[in-house]
């Protein structure tokens, strides 16, 4: 497989670019925070990404979508991490389609998707690291389940329609098995959501199921073998963060190479000065390995391959390294005004900090490639 956009993919790169550059870039996030929004995002935006299909990109032509793949899916992402773009779209358009797909869920919940109309949220966390434990119980009340426990860092949380929840309904917190995966309507009944506002201004939730009563319906697969919709959820989720974080970095890298351009010092521009030049030749090698590593995880995703895992977590690794040295050289070479609020810089480095930790940072995937190899 190239490890480039075909044409139809660098049409649709074009178009998003010019849609998200206009409609949501980084000015747009800067007003949603200083007007302290409580929603996070801006629900006349989502909904224009529906008019304009985004929201179906992987949703099925036979259900109205727009049946592509989670390469097209990135291209889309990576323009929202560029523009630092206050969205749902990773969390409701990626993750949550490919949790719900094939299953029930999908004819109840798609339609609202591809209006612009719901936002799901994933339930996914409990650990103030991402791990693969899950310990919020479920247990067997009446016809359905009762589910006790508390699940935090749930982006949107507080404002989404629907909440895909992991579940413990046997064995222990961290069995591979005995994980059920549970699509929640907002409104159920003794649910909190308690807003936090994150270091880039985002907004994630804390969740409170103090006894939250569900109906078997709600079940998303089979009972106790939740694994396999939630394991979709995350490889979706950790590749599409990946488009994002790509996003973040490339955005910051411009933003820094458009400074050394301008700024002078002693008269000539601080670009001509070899030390930085080498720095940010050392940079953009560093995002071209990264770019590289997340196309090949979204192509192995698309085709199924049994080697997609592994390339999911080398792209969320590679990218949270990546990006995080863009930032910091952004940062630096701005000089001392790059910590002010002044200059954008200093957004893209809150936002791949956050993005870097979503699904699990670089450490936690570094670890998951070395058990898979047997270390």
């Amino acid at each position: 497989m190239p490890l480039f956009l075909n044409e139809d993919q660098t049409a649709l790169q074009d178009t998003i670019r010019d849609f998200v550059g206009e409609n949501a870039p980084v000015k747009h996030m800067r007003a949603l925070r200083d007007a302290k929004d409580p929603t996070g995002f801006s629900r006349d935006l989502w909904k224009s990404f529906a008019e304009m299909g985004f929201t179906g990109i992987l949703i099925g032509e036979d259900a109205g979508g727009l049946g592509m793949g989670h390469v097209e899916a990135g291209v889309v992402l990576e323009e929202i991490g560029r523009n630092l773009s206050p969205s749902p779209f990773l969390t409701t358009a990626v993750a949550a389609v490919e949790a719900l797909k094939g299953t029930a869920h999908a004819d109840r919940w798609f339609p609202g998707i591809l209006s612009g109309d719901t936002v799901a949220a994933l339930a996914i966390d409990e650990q103030a690291k991402h791990r693969d434990s899950v310990a919020l119980k479920a247990e067997r009340s009446g016809n359905g389940f009762r589910l006790t426990g508390k699940k935090q860092f749930v982006t949107h949380g507080h404002v989404a329609d629907l909440l895909i929840v992991a579940a413990r309904t046997a064995g222990g917190a961290d069995d591979a098995e005995g994980v059920t995966l549970f699509a929640i309507p907002k409104d159920a009944a003794k649910l909190t959501a308690t807003p936090e506002r994150l270091a880039d201004s985002s907004i994630a939730a804390r969740l409170d199921f103090d006894g939250v009563e569900v109906d078997a319906d709600a079940v998303i697969g089979e009972i106790d073998a939740g694994r396999s919709p939630l394991d979709r959820l995350l490889r979706a989720g950790r590749t599409g963060a990946s488009a994002e974080l790509l996003g973040v970095g490339g955005g910051a890298m411009d933003m820094t190479i458009g400074y050394l351009k301008q700024r002078k010092q002693f008269g000539t521009t601080i670009g001509s000065f070899q030390a930085l030049q080498h720095r940010a030749a050392h940079l953009y090698s560093e995002m071209e390995v990264a770019r590289a590593a997340v196309l090949k995880g979204q192509q192995l995703l698309d085709a199924g391959s049994d080697a997609a895992d592994t390339a999911v977590s080398v792209a969320k690794a590679m990218t949270a390294m990546a990006t995080t040295l863009a930032v910091q050289e952004g940062v630096q070479m701005h000089g001392g005004i790059g910590m002010t609020d002044e200059y954008d810089i200093g957004f893209y480095m809150k936002r791949g900090r956050v993005l870097a930790e979503m699904f699990g940072d670089a450490n936690f995937h570094a670890d998951r490639i070395a058990r898979a190899a047997g270390y």
